[in-house]
């Protein structure tokens, strides 16, 4: 990989990991469609810790909050109806299901789940289900975050699995499970980024040893990738949230099918290789 690949790539992961439109589908695609070899899966999690970092620091109160009153909670049986301490045990209860099932099938997730044709459809489907999801929401009152229960963390957790498939998307998926339990647009995508944090920490941290080795890319570029992956995905953050109070997801939604119907065409027509650019 080429510094310039490094920057390009780093900017993307940064502009699209929090926007539901998936982040590893974009690094994968447009590698692709610049002819450049696929960065894979391992250069994918560690750049995706540049971003998290923006999510710890931009939520840096809540999670301290969130961490102090789930530890007092151990061991003060009156803090465990603190709101901030059971929001740290959703968030563990919602990370369960992509930890088992991203070690389960962390080969297949590496490999045949790069094919082109899967993010293309990946992409569309889900970009639909955002649809109709955002479109629930009419006519009822929408739950805030503080009414989230163990049962819709778990939920949460099932929707954010499948975007170890590239092209669901994490945000997309977890803020589409939310809309579809009733919660409001925000709060759908708060617990969002909250319950990424354990699952892509673990994942980044996992895959630091396999940068450098086999087809990933080497140490320098990673590192430049993932420091502008840090700085564009805070400001996408403050974007975002503001962004979603005041506007569906429609905009998303229509990005996301007209990309997979764009790959579906150049792969049909033979311009586009469902393998383009994976090494070996």
């Amino acid at each position: 990989m080429s510094w310039f690949e490094a920057v390009v790539l780093g900017l993307l992961q940064g502009l699209t990991e929090f926007l539901p439109i998936s982040s590893s589908a974009h690094l994968r695609v447009f590698s692709a469609l610049a002819g450049w070899d696929d960065p894979g899966a391992a250069f994918t999690a560690v750049t995706q810790l540049g971003t998290e970092s923006a999510v710890l620091i931009y939520f840096r109160r809540d999670i301290a909050a969130i961490v102090r009153a789930w530890t007092a909670s151990l061991f003060v049986k009156e803090r465990r109806s603190d709101p901030n301490a059971r929001m740290g045990w959703f968030v563990i209860v919602g990370s369960l299901p992509i930890c088992v099932l991203g070690v389960a099938f962390q080969h297949t997730i590496e490999t045949s789940l790069r094919d082109l044709r899967i993010i293309a459809t990946t992409l569309i489907v889900f970009g639909l289900v955002l649809a109709v999801a955002d479109r629930s929401l009419a006519g009822r009152r929408a739950r805030k975050i503080t009414e989230l229960t163990f049962p819709h963390a778990l939920g949460y957790g099932f929707a954010q699995s499948l975007a170890l498939v590239p092209g669901v998307s994490r945000s997309g998926g977890t803020i589409s499970a939310g809309l579809l339990l009733g919660y409001e647009r925000e709060a759908a995508a708060r617990f969002s980024f909250l319950l990424a944090i354990p699952a892509v920490l673990a994942s980044g941290v996992l895959e630091l040893f396999e940068i450098g080795e086999g087809p990933a890319p080497s140490w320098g570029p990673t590192l430049l990738a993932t420091v502008i992956a840090f700085a564009v995905g805070y400001a996408a953050i403050a974007w975002f949230l503001k962004y979603i109070s005041t506007h569906t997801f429609t905009p998303f939604v229509v990005y996301r099918v007209a990309l997979g119907l764009l790959i579906l065409g150049l792969l049909f027509s033979g311009a586009l290789s469902p393998d383009a650019g994976v090494i070996g």
